[in-house]
């Protein structure tokens, strides 16, 4: 294993629409070294999530921990559906924005489609922090970052934002009290930790899938067996 460099903002690779894995690669000694080494840069940078184009390489791959219990995971391919208006917001950082943070508002409800890094097909239902979480990933491999999306007010260097705390309301200070680093790729989650319950998903098709996922925007709609009637971890 090796620990990767991470590339920084103006770099083109963090611009770059990346290129979907062919499923066919996945499961190939020199594609598993690069999610072991993906792994272990995450970890280098005490960093709880990490997408392939910030270690310069232009795939669409994302590697980020959802639940504590459950410890990183990969979503290769992933595919996102909002599920709702309503968003959330909560102060961002980056690994690959050295220093800096700011607040950005997200959909709090989303479905995420993906390729584990065996190849399985997994669908999962997230809701608040996980679901800020997944897209802010998901958004470098479309070349956006997440300077692209904040409130330019917000804005703010590490040292600052460590000492005086969010800055909202044109530099007015704001009610925020918890404001210390939560390293999701420098992302600070002020919503505190979200249980994810887990529900069982229809089986799915990985043919169809797989195929769905190479050269086409539609999302793939899939049914799951919610168990109890709050929204979950669909796995």
């Amino acid at each position: 294993m090796a620990i990767l460099k991470i590339a920084q903002m103006g770099h083109p690779v963090l611009r770059a629409v990346c290129e979907p894995v062919d499923p066919s690669v996945i499961l190939t000694e020199a594609f598993q070294g690069f999610l072991d080494d993906m792994l272990e840069t995450m970890d280098e940078y005490d960093g709880a999530g990490l997408a392939a184009p910030q270690v310069h390489v232009p795939w669409r791959v994302v590697c980020l921990t959802l639940d504590d219990d459950e410890g990183p995971e990969f979503m290769i391919n992933p595919r996102i559906e909002v599920l709702t208006d309503e968003t959330e917001s909560m102060y961002e950082g980056c690994l690959s924005v050295e220093g800096l943070r700011g607040r950005v508002h997200r959909p709090n409800h989303i479905r995420v489609l993906f390729l584990d890094r065996m190849g399985e097909v997994k669908g999962y239902e997230l809701n608040g922090f996980p679901a800020i979480v997944t897209q802010h990933e998901c958004d470098h491999l479309d070349g956006v970052l997440f300077v692209d999306r904040v409130d330019t007010k917000t804005l703010a260097f590490l040292p600052e934002y460590r000492r005086y705390g969010p800055l909202d309301d044109l530099g007015e200070e704001s009610d925020d009290e918890d404001y210390e680093d939560a390293d999701f790729d420098g992302i600070d989650d002020e919503l505190g930790d979200m249980p994810l319950d887990e529900t069982e998903t229809e089986a799915l098709d990985e043919t169809d899938i797989t195929a769905g996922l190479e050269g086409t925007d539609e999302f793939i709609v899939y049914k799951s067996e919610v168990e109890d009637e709050s929204t979950g971890v669909v796995r």
